[in-house]
């Protein structure tokens, strides 16, 4: 079988078909896989066939890029409502609560860490600046278990209170916890105490009276 030479026209169609190929594949190393060959099967270009197998390459890559366009977008939008969610958890895990004019209030339930620890204080601060707040009251009736570490948690967030012109009360404490406190020989000497919220409340608005603010007292 002889081979037959082929016609100048078919040579330049040929290097018209590689150099539309080239641009194709820059186009792909650049993510730009809707770029295909114009390829004529029927014709007398010999690399019709290669260049039949580069556009299924570049449509299948394609599809990968949109595949992987929706996985990053569904991704994205599960980060952000889980972010959401995070947000959400820590404004219900510290709930700063304005139980009379001036006084503030926060619950504390749970194990205390550094990282809770430093968000409860920076959240109580920022509240105490915007309401003007001057009496902090930190109840931890929801606290079972009271370590060294965490006596050292709300010693820092009074001396922090007291800072900015307010005072700062501990309330809540139970019994299993004074013995605690005892027996660990911890010192809770910076830190006033009360055995509930309604004695820290009745303790402040007793004090502000007999100062001549104003404040009335509350109900019992």
């Amino acid at each position: 079988m002889t081979s037959r030479l082929l016609t100048d026209d078919e040579l330049d169609e040929i290097r018209e078909s590689i150099a539309d190929a080239l641009l194709v594949l820059a186009n792909v190393t650049q993510s730009d896989c809707s770029s295909q060959i114009d390829v004529d099967m029927h014709g007398s270009n010999p690399l019709s066939g290669l260049f039949s197998s580069i556009n299924e390459l570049v449509a299948a890559l394609g599809t990968e890029q949109e595949q992987s366009v929706v996985f990053r977008r569904e991704l994205d939008e599960k980060l952000t409502t889980i972010e959401q969610q995070r947000s959400a958890i820590r404004s219900l895990s510290t709930p700063i609560i304005e139980v009379w004019q001036g006084v503030l209030c926060l619950p504390v339930v749970g194990v205390m860490d550094t990282v809770r620890s430093a968000e409860m204080t920076s959240a109580l601060l920022q509240t105490i600046v915007e309401k003007g707040a001057k009496y902090a009251i930190i109840d931890i009736t929801g606290i079972d278990v009271m370590d060294t570490r965490t006596v050292d948690h709300f010693i820092r967030m009074a001396k922090a209170i007291r800072l900015l012109g307010a005072e700062c009360a501990l309330t809540g404490l139970n019994p299993h916890i004074a013995q605690t406190i005892v027996h660990m020989g911890l010192d809770l000497s910076d830190i006033v105490t009360h055995r509930s919220l309604r004695d820290a409340l009745h303790r402040y608005v007793a004090q502000s009276a007999s100062q001549g603010d104003g404040t009335r007292s509350p109900p019992t």
